[in-house]
């Protein structure tokens, strides 16, 4: 036999040995789809949603080979008022090792343009909720199997719930339709990780005080005190009760010289917690500055009341008071 034909074969038989890992694969995936469960959403969702929802608003970019994430993000970026090219976002995102991009570049990306990236709830119910709220999603999957993941990001602009079905911008196929057990299926596999990227001053529809307070915290890190204002401000008015929003303001408006609103900002969050330590030294201190003995003393004094990290801080400035130091 000659050296040709044996590699002739030798090429024969690994095609083959492909093709038939493939056909097992798409077999096995098959059998997958037929086993999961359509989801099912709560009682409440299908009351009190449209039936069909979707944002025209949304454009379409093609996700080429391993881009997916740029182009996603080019999608959602472009609907929150903030037009990006792909080819802009790719070097920013794409991570050739990797053939594709991770979560922390996808946010951190979303940051650096202006936008917030707010991580939403991983269940049917908070996706759609979004999308009725007039927000695009980001979503993670993974179209292949754990043991060989496929990871797959695209951007859900809709839905249908009496065809249980989402509508994606996905891949190079806009207006996507797939089966809620199809999607469902997929998204698991990534732990149903999505996000929204919504402008400082706007939030998710979902319930989220304490991460929506750190993802306005991380893009505070980003932009600086005075970008994020606008989300802290709208933090607190949807979380009237939350402490820590009122003492993130407080902080934020401190750091651009509003004293005054960095002092109410203060009150509302001693008010809301009287435990806060932090909100009440910072109070006495600003009481302070401004030559107001009186409320400075009891502010402080409050500080110096509770035990923690900030005891010994706030007994040293009622001393300086007292001192006139």
């Amino acid at each position: 036999m000659t050296p040709n034909r044996l590699r002739h074969l030798a090429s024969a038989a690994t095609e083959s040995a492909r093709l038939a890992g493939a056909l097992a694969l798409a077999m096995l995936l098959l059998v997958m789809a037929g086993c999961a469960s359509t989801p099912r959403l709560a009682d409440t969702t299908r009351s009190e949603l449209p039936s069909r929802a979707q944002l025209a608003d949304v454009p379409f970019y093609g996700q080429r080979d391993y881009q997916c994430g740029p182009a996603s993000l080019a999608m959602v970026l472009d609907a929150s008022g903030t037009p990006v090219a792909v080819d802009t976002l790719i070097p920013q995102v794409f991570i050739p090792g990797r053939e594709g991009s991770v979560q922390p570049e996808m946010l951190g990306t979303v940051r650096r343009h202006g936008r917030i990236p707010f991580l939403i709830e991983g269940s049917l119910d908070a996706l759609i909720t979004e999308i009725d709220a007039g927000h695009p999603v980001v979503v993670m999957q993974n179209l292949s199997l754990p043991a060989w993941p496929l990871w797959h990001y695209a951007v859900a602009i809709g839905f249908d719930l009496d065809e249980n079905e989402m509508i994606l911008h996905s891949g190079m196929e806009p207006e996507r339709l797939e089966s809620f057990k199809r999607f469902d299926a997929t998204w698991a596999r990534s732990d149903r990780w999505a996000f929204v990227a919504l402008a400082p001053g706007e939030l998710p529809a979902g319930n989220y005080a304490s991460g929506n307070l750190d993802a306005i915290a991380e893009f505070e890190r980003v932009q600086g005190e005075r970008a994020a204002i606008p989300a802290w401000e709208a933090l607190v008015a949807r979380h009237r009760d939350f402490a820590m929003g009122h003492f993130a303001l407080g902080n934020a408006r401190h750091a651009t010289g509003d004293t005054r609103g960095a002092m109410a900002a203060f009150e509302d969050a001693a008010t809301q917690d009287p435990g806060l330590a932090a909100a009440w030294l910072n109070l006495g201190l600003l009481h302070g500055d401004l030559e107001q003995a009186d409320e400075a003393r009891t502010a402080l004094e409050q500080a110096a009341s509770l035990p923690g990290p900030w005891q010994d801080q706030a007994r040293k400035a009622l001393d300086d008071l007292k001192t006139g130091v």
